[in-house]
């Protein structure tokens, strides 16, 4: 009997002891998953504040190039209201004042039938003053921008942007009659007109070719130059605050401005602007 008794003793306590060892194992396990748990979390708080902070950044900085794209486009829009008053000052008063005091000294010397030398030169210094500030008024805001549109003017860029050096070639599938609001000419020619700059002090190129097409409700500007070219991959670190001005002028059209040029090649550039309504 007492056997018996022992045994079951011995049976309890070694059931107790199993349970005892389950009972830790069982508690190792939650801690250890307790622990993996919080171990995720943190990288999952760790991962979400650095996405939350790229979020941040990426949007400052955003928010800092629509302020720096904006100060260009206010400092543009100034300067062109300012040429568009100094072209019609120019052209519409200092201009006539000039051809009217010419005028009068032509009646006043045939009247009086003078014809001394003192005249002569007066009379040839008032014409190339007159031809200078003509000259001038073109270069603020073209004459034929302003009477007959883009076209004709592009067209006449072409022409006297051309010499010996460098030839500039126009073609367009838009009919030359065609105009579009004022502003939008004014900005896309003077855009135009600054890329020609860079061709002829930069590219070292012998032929430079304009293409005018509307697409897709776009119009589509091509320059083309056969000029020494760079590699476009270092075009942003080579980028000079002219480049920047014209994205910023056509960023404002919500058009785009790609530029695809290799060493020895030529340099490729387009430009697609919505077409205003």
């Amino acid at each position: 009997m007492k056997v018996e008794i022992q045994t079951s003793e011995k049976s309890k306590k070694a059931t107790i002891s199993e349970l005892h060892k389950y009972e830790q194992l069982r508690n190792k396990k939650v801690v250890s998953l307790f622990i993996i748990l919080i171990v995720i979390l943190f990288f999952l708080f760790y991962f979400f504040y650095q996405n939350n902070q790229l979020k941040q950044k990426i949007k400052r900085k955003d928010i800092k190039q629509r302020i720096l794209l904006n100060v260009i486009n206010a400092g543009i829009d100034n300067q062109e209201v300012e040429r568009k008053k100094i072209a019609s000052f120019l052209h519409d008063n200092v201009n006539s004042l000039l051809s009217s005091a010419g005028l009068h000294l032509n009646v006043f010397t045939t009247q009086n039938n003078i014809n001394s030398e003192e005249i002569q030169k007066t009379k040839a210094i008032l014409a190339e003053v007159h031809d200078l500030l003509r000259d001038i008024s073109h270069d603020l805001v073209p004459a034929l921008l302003v009477r007959f549109g883009l076209l004709y003017a592009l067209e006449d860029l072409c022409e006297r942007n051309s010499n010996s050096s460098i030839v500039f070639e126009f073609s367009s599938t838009i009919p030359t009659e065609k105009r579009y609001v004022e502003k939008f000419e004014m900005k896309l020619y003077f855009i135009v007109s600054e890329l020609f700059s860079n061709i002829i002090k930069h590219s070292e190129a012998e032929k430079t070719t304009i293409s005018l097409i509307e697409k897709n409700n776009r119009l589509v500007i091509v320059i083309h130059d056969n000029g020494k070219g760079f590699t476009t991959k270092k075009t942003k670190d080579a980028e000079g605050f002219g480049l920047n001005r014209i994205r910023a002028r056509i960023k404002k059209f919500k058009g785009s401005f790609t530029i695809d040029s290799k060493p020895n090649e030529g340099t490729k550039i387009r430009i697609k602007i919505p077409l205003p309504h």
